[in-house]
């Protein structure tokens, strides 16, 4: 059963293309991800309604997997969100599903 973390992103039009090169499943963001043991892949979404609404989706194999990817990449992690700081005019976990 593999496991996914879902995001929510508002982003203001002049950052939506260096927010998009970010998070695609080619970005830097996948790409740190993709360094863990476990890491399934990263979808990006764009919100057909509303104007700079996003969300992202990472899927991992387990819970466990996401909890080590975290662990082991603390210092990475920080500094490439350090580094998209301010990109997004605001950003909200939606959760973590378990797909069945």
């Amino acid at each position: 059963m593999s496991h996914s973390i879902i995001w929510q992103f508002t982003v203001a039009p002049d950052n939506c293309e260096a927010f998009e090169a970010g998070y695609r499943p080619d970005g830097p963001w996948a790409a740190l991800f993709a360094q863990a043991e476990g890491f399934i892949e990263t979808q990006l979404l764009k919100d057909a309604e509303q104007p700079g609404v996003y969300l992202t989706i990472d899927r991992w194999a387990s819970p466990q997997a996401f909890d080590r990817f975290k662990s082991e990449h603390a210092i990475p992690y920080a500094a490439l969100d350090a580094s998209f700081d301010g990109l997004a005019a605001t950003e909200r976990r939606i959760g973590a599903y378990h797909h069945v």
